[in-house]
């Protein structure tokens, strides 16, 4: 269920990184993959990185990435459980450049959902949490349709290669069909 935007079943984590839409348009969803420090899960990493309070010295990567101001609408987690940075009538800023179906700028009109994860294969845990919140999303948007969402590496190819082969997208059709 989704209430003033937010998912009632998820944990509210408010990140600065979102701003206005420019329309009033929410008609797609991209998938991304993340895990901070990379291969590594759980802890608070990916939430501090979302709101602007990674600790750069904590891990020799984060250099790479220091300064760095993203978030999501949605991270789900290894056990499913899922955290919600920014409400779905904002703009969270997910997908950077980006161009589908001679369309560019789709943070402007798409939810962006982060499954924690990296090349290894995701859990059933996430992909349940994901049919559950790709539902609730067509039921609430009438522009989206939940099994056209589309990946990261499908908008940006040069750029990203997330969520990866690893994200087994018929599984998660079989799981929303039922």
């Amino acid at each position: 269920m989704i209430v003033d935007h937010w998912l009632a079943s998820a944990r509210q984590v408010t990140s600065p990184n979102a701003d206005a839409r420019p329309a009033d348009e929410i008609s797609g969803v991209v998938l991304h993959s993340i895990s901070l420090p990379p291969g590594h899960f759980g802890g608070d990493d990916i939430e501090a990185l979302f709101t602007n309070r990674l600790d750069w010295e904590a891990h020799p990567f984060f250099e790479s990435i220091r300064g760095l101001r993203v978030s999501a609408h949605l991270l789900i987690r290894r056990d499913g459980r899922c955290v919600q940075f920014v409400p779905f009538n904002r703009r969270a800023w997910h997908a950077g450049r980006s161009r589908w179906q001679g369309r560019q700028a789709l943070n402007d009109f798409t939810i962006g959902i982060e499954l924690e994860g990296d090349a290894r294969p995701f859990t059933h845990a996430q992909y349940q949490g994901l049919a559950g919140v790709l539902r609730a999303l067509e039921s609430h948007y009438p522009n989206i349709t939940a099994g056209e969402t589309v990946t990261h590496e499908q908008i940006a190819p040069l750029r990203k290669s997330d969520p990866g082969p690893s994200f087994d997208h018929q599984y998660l059709l079989g799981l929303m069909a039922g």
